[in-house]
């Protein structure tokens, strides 16, 4: 195939929205360039998703934006559930200091968000990012480089790809050129979307509001010191914005009330049934849709660009086996589809629908919710665990693998930073004390420093964590995923290592000399 060198990109990513350039980013500090597609040539400007968790916020740290997406969130407490007269039923609280080092919820305005991606994304000469063009198809092909053709002020323009990110929504071009059907999960509603802007005195808490009445179910929240948002189910009748807000505003208030958007949506529940062909992949919208009760639509996105990146980088640079790619769905479908069921439960029990069992749902959800413990695994069960695979050695005595390592805050070198600073952007291992022989060599043949967690100056929180967890060492992925563990009195990681050929182990899976480890350790010892 003759292919133009000038055509020829690594990768390819089509959307610009924030799972897109996420994608980008993570890319880049692995040193692979792509090439960002996108028909607005600019942010767009209205708000759409305003809420995400301690482990987004961990991602946006991976891609270089953690401090500035700080400076522009604010901290949530959590959610409650009101019956129809806007009385307390349950309350599930979220701290300020979650797993991952940061506030367990955030409130925040998408385009202020985008800003802050694109901002970062200009930085790196190994992102490019193209607007105001229109993708007009893309054609796998199992044999060589992905061809996709885009439109611009100036004509038809193809691009060769290694591997291309269909980032480009629920009516993805991508999903389609592969193939991919929706898989409904049943659950379909119209609802009504206000943001709005205000001085006034609203009643309002730190957290989000779900209103559990079945004639007018909705959900309210404070976005930032001015912004609020409101979604209502819509029904025949329905009135007018001022009408509808009513409720959270002082009787006859006159004062200033601005509406940013008022939208409808129509929340659905899909996955779609194939994520991969050949190096194509689908991420965010164009992979999944999740009606919004638990707040993790744009999460699951991110959540994707985080599994893919380090993989693809792998295998596109360091010789890692194609097979390493089929890890991508087989651990991202399942945990996206969890979440949508689980956003799905939620919206049926607290919506009710308009069916005879809906105050029997309501009234099950207010006594569920008093049994003590529910809120705090209601919580966990947003992001659980991956199921065991290549990547994930699961098994009696090791009970880590499979979730995330904490982040707590280190001192290295008389700095102190987060953990993921210091670890860099590959593998890293995690031990409760300084290793034997045995373990040395391994890690050594690994191209894996082991850190004893002694040696990071924390508050005693990886040392607990390991302790609870029965392990005298963990292998964490470069997704800070716990991959494997030495339990306790345990000698290696090496008893059954499937993903010793996937990682082509006998190269180091530090990064290449193109894309330096950022490890402070690596730079302060």
């Amino acid at each position: 195939m003759n292919v133009d060198e000038a055509a020829r990109v690594p990768v390819v990513i089509v959307g610009a929205g924030p799972v897109g350039v996420t994608a980008a980013l993570l890319l880049a500090r692995h040193g692979v360039r792509s090439v960002v597609l996108e028909r607005h040539r600019d942010v767009y400007p209205l708000p759409r998703a305003v809420a995400n968790d301690d482990e987004i916020h961990r991602i946006l740290q991976a891609a270089g934006v953690g401090e500035e997406f700080t400076a522009i969130s604010r901290p949530a407490g959590g959610l409650r559930l009101l019956d129809a007269r806007h009385r307390v039923m349950a309350e599930f609280r979220r701290s300020r200091q979650g797993h991952h080092g940061y506030p367990q919820s955030s409130m925040f305005d998408q385009p202020e968000l985008e800003q802050v991606l694109r901002a970062e994304l200009a930085r790196h000469p190994e992102c490019e990012l193209r607007g105001g063009v229109e993708v007009t198809a893309v054609g796998p092909d199992t044999t060589g480089p992905v061809r996709v053709t885009y439109r611009d002020d100036t004509g038809e323009h193809e691009l060769w790809a290694e591997a291309v990110l269909g980032c480009d929504g629920a009516n993805s071009l991508t999903r389609e050129a592969i193939g991919g059907v929706w898989e409904d999960l049943h659950f379909e509603e119209k609802w009504t979307v206000i943001d709005a802007e205000t001085t006034g005195p609203v009643r309002c808490w730190e957290g989000v509001d779900q209103v559990c009445d079945p004639q007018r179910p909705g959900t309210f929240m404070r976005v930032n010191e001015t912004r609020y948002r409101w979604e209502f189910r819509q029904w025949e009748g329905q009135e007018t914005v001022r009408e509808l807000i009513a409720p959270w505003l002082p009787p006859s208030y006159d004062g200033d009330f601005e509406v940013v958007r008022e939208t409808q949506y129509t929340f659905r529940a899909r996955v779609a049934d194939r994520w991969r062909s050949g190096r194509v992949f689908l991420l965010g919208d164009a992979a999944h849709l999740t009606p919004p009760f638990v707040g993790q639509g744009l999460c699951s996105g991110l959540r994707d660009a985080r599994n893919l990146a380090w993989k693809l980088a792998r295998v596109l640079q360091q010789g890692g086996e194609e097979g390493l790619l089929d890890t991508y769905e087989s651990e991202r479908r399942p945990h996206a589809r969890h979440v949508v069921r689980l956003a799905v439960a939620m919206g049926w029990a607290m919506t009710g629908g308009q069916d005879g069992a809906a105050a029997l749902r309501r009234r099950a959800l207010a006594a569920a919710c008093r049994i003590p413990g529910l809120a705090e695994r209601a919580g966990r069960d947003l992001s659980p665990p991956l199921t065991a695979g290549p990547l994930v050695r699961r098994g009696v005595r090791r009970g880590l693998a499979g979730t995330h390592c904490p982040q707590p805050w280190v001192s290295v070198g008389g700095r102190r930073t987060r953990l993921d600073e210091v670890l860099g952007d590959s593998f890293a291992v995690l031990t409760a004390a300084d290793p034997g022989p045995s373990l040395t060599a391994l890690f050594r043949g690994l191209g894996v420093q082991a850190i004893p967690v002694t040696d990071l100056g924390d508050d005693g929180t990886l040392a607990a964590w390991l302790s609870a967890g029965r392990a005298d060492a963990v292998l964490l992925r470069p997704d800070r995923i716990v991959m494997d563990v030495v339990p306790s009195g345990g000698r290696d990681f090496t008893s059954t290592p499937a993903w010793a050929s996937l990682l082509h182990t006998t190269r180091s899976p530090v990064p290449s000399e193109q894309a330096p480890s950022k490890s402070l350790l690596r730079s302060t010892t």
